[in-house]
């Protein structure tokens, strides 16, 4: 799976972006979108441990399937709360390698060994920074999938 994380003004906009790309915003060269590849990192589990481990709570995160592509590639985007915008984007550079080290003990995220505590601060940054982009320009976080290969 590939899951490419971006910010649109709203759900027409985000549809509009998707379609007019042949793949995800951070596959296309020349992107306009302003978007983080996060390859296996889906937008309800593995980003709701992260949200939950920064809330303090159980991690939900609310989304919404905007649109599926046609084709045998397993494309779709989806919204995802503002909720979870803010809980990213109020993410402060101090939390970033404890919620790293609670993070990366996640089961999905193990696949050979359990990570560096610090090995997944790079990609909080890299999702904070956005979230705190979208917050700023008023604009919501959405996530690209796909589940084919041909990307």
């Amino acid at each position: 799976m590939l899951f490419d994380y971006f910010r649109a003004a709203d759900d027409a906009a985000a549809v509009r972006l998707v379609e007019d790309l042949d793949g995800g915003p951070v596959v296309v060269p020349d992107s306009p979108a302003d978007a983080v590849d996060l390859q296996m990192i889906d937008p309800v589990l593995i980003l709701g441990y992260l949200v939950g481990f920064a809330r303090g709570d159980n991690g939900t995160v609310d989304f919404e399937l905007l649109w599926r592509g046609s084709g045998s590639r397993g494309l779709s985007v989806v919204a995802l709360d503002d909720a979870t915008r803010d809980t990213l984007a109020g993410i402060a550079p101090d939390q970033m390698t404890a919620l790293s080290a609670r993070w990366g003990q996640v089961e999905e995220l193990n696949w050979d060994e359990p990570p560096r505590d610090d090995e997944m601060v790079t990609t909080i940054e890299a999702l904070s920074g956005l979230a705190r982009r979208a917050r700023a320009a008023d604009e919501h976080l959405y996530c690209w999938s796909s589940a084919g290969s041909g990307c």
